[in-house]
């Protein structure tokens, strides 16, 4: 009998090791933010190297329509 409690109680050790082993899932999610953070960091400075678009919202005689 404490034979079959002492295998009973080192399988379920066994299998909760095994079921709170770490996936693939957190190394996928790390890479996926780094190549998040990545892609705003080039938008960012895309945007900045362009020229500014500026609105008037005032128009006088001597502005011409675009």
């Amino acid at each position: 009998m404490k034979f079959a409690q002492l295998s009973a109680f080192a399988t379920a050790l066994m299998l909760s090791s095994l079921a709170m082993a770490e996936g693939g899932g957190d190394r996928t999610f790390d890479r996926m933010m780094t190549a998040n953070d990545r892609a705003v960091e080039l938008f960012v400075a895309k945007e900045q190297a362009r020229d500014p678009v500026v609105v008037n919202e005032k128009k006088d005689a001597s502005t011409k329509d675009l």
